[in-house]
């Protein structure tokens, strides 16, 4: 599985931006999850954690377009150096007011500037990856790659932001996710090499939103994304309804490492089968996945039953976002890939919002029916609007490709 992804990087440049962007946007995995752990720690309520992790979801959901628009207009670098340093300012405020007792407003307040600074980083390095290959057969690779790397992120991220926030401090967790944002994106602005230039805009062009299968595409993940900000939230009442709080991390962890794998497998592969087709039956298997987490009471069965139902994640991203490169003109393809992490992160505030509440009112193993609703709706959403992901390569291979 691994011989395919060495050829990416000889082209000159690559392996620094794919580090600085692996350091930058891991915080991705830990700051809702931090603050989860931290807000739910000091007032006793997942309902008001949920509340104002949703909030920073929600900011973050609003801008990504906007910055990704911007960052087509002007280039990464000028974009994304004030934006990071701004975040994490307000991080340091939210940190600081949630320490000195403020008022809930200005924790609601601090949030949302923390998540409207928040940048779209793994839409920056796709973007880079579609500049340096182009439609080559090596950008599935890339882009599986990258898919990889966010589910690294994603196993890491909560068990290590768990770990400092329980055993360590309360506010160790979201420190150090301030310190690799800072630190990843500056080092990411950088390097200009690899760069994208930017593109002159047509007068007459639109927001890719407009675009039928981009905005179906965002529909879909906005239901995944509901499936995530729940299943965060969930996981980590579940562990504390089994006295192992601090385990909640690695069944996250877990989570994502069954998408992890997953996904360097399907890197891995030359598929012949349509990028529609591969689409709309990795949301059905992501559903299928989630099914056993209702049924189960036990932390270590637990564990194994999230393995299994991260399959479907990395196949699924990897394939919205090579939809999205064929859909999405060359001069707004960062907004558009931005509208996956919009889409994502406004799924995320609502699955947070609504899995706080269902949490304190029935519990934990119950509120995970939350998210297997909303994984049935991603599906209904994906096979019912699925003729509008076809791409102008895709009547051919649908055409001639085997059903496998």
């Amino acid at each position: 599985m691994v011989g395919p992804y060495r050829d990416l990087f000889s082209a000159p440049g690559t392996r620094g931006f794919v580090i600085a962007g692996f350091v930058g946007r891991m915080p991705m995995s830990m700051l809702g999850i931090g603050i989860v752990l931290l807000i739910s720690a000091l007032t006793g309520s997942y309902a008001t954690a949920g509340a104002i992790s949703a909030t920073v979801a929600i900011a973050y959901a609003v801008a990504a377009p906007l910055s990704g628009r911007l960052v087509d207009r002007f280039g990464q670098a000028r974009v994304l150096m004030p934006l990071v340093l701004l975040h994490g300012a307000a991080l340091i405020v939210l940190m600081l007011c949630t320490a000195l007792g403020a008022p809930m407003w200005a924790l609601f307040v601090s949030a949302v500037v923390v998540g409207g600074a928040a940048t779209s980083l793994g839409s920056m390095v796709r973007a880079r990856w579609s500049h340096i290959l182009g439609r080559s057969a090596k950008l599935h690779t890339a882009f599986s790659f990258e898919s990889v790397a966010d589910e690294v992120i994603f196993v890491a991220g909560p068990a290590l932001v768990t770990g400092l926030t329980t055993l360590v401090n309360l506010y160790a967790g979201l420190i150090l996710a301030l310190v690799s944002t800072v630190v990843g994106t500056v080092a990411f602005s950088l390097q200009r090499g690899t760069e994208p230039p930017v593109r002159p805009a047509h007068a007459q062009s639109g927001s890719p939103i407009t675009i039928p299968g981009v905005a179906l595409l965002s529909c879909v993940f906005l239901a995944m994304g509901a499936v995530f900000g729940s299943v965060d939230l969930i996981t980590v009442a579940f562990a504390e309804d089994h006295g192992a709080k601090a385990a909640s991390g690695l069944l996250l962890g877990s989570f994502a490492g069954g998408s992890m794998v997953s996904g360097l497998w399907y890197g891995s592969r030359h598929w012949r089968i349509s990028l529609r087709r591969r689409f709309t039956r990795g949301i059905a298997v992501f559903a299928v996945g989630l099914t056993p987490i209702l049924l189960i009471g036990d932390i270590k069965v637990m564990a194994i039953a999230l393995f299994f139902a991260g399959l479907a994640i990395s196949p699924t991203i990897i394939t919205g976002y090579a939809l999205i490169e064929r859909l999405v003109p060359g001069h707004l393809l960062t907004e558009g890939m931005s509208w996956v992490s919009t889409a994502v992160g406004f799924g995320v505030a609502i699955g947070a919002w609504a899995a706080g509440r269902l949490t304190d009112a029935f519990g934990a193993s119950n509120a995970y029916a939350f998210s297997f609703v909303c994984a049935l709706l991603a599906v209904a959403i994906g096979l019912g609007g699925s003729p509008l992901l076809r791409t102008p390569e895709a009547g051919h291979a649908e055409a001639t490709s085997p059903a496998t």
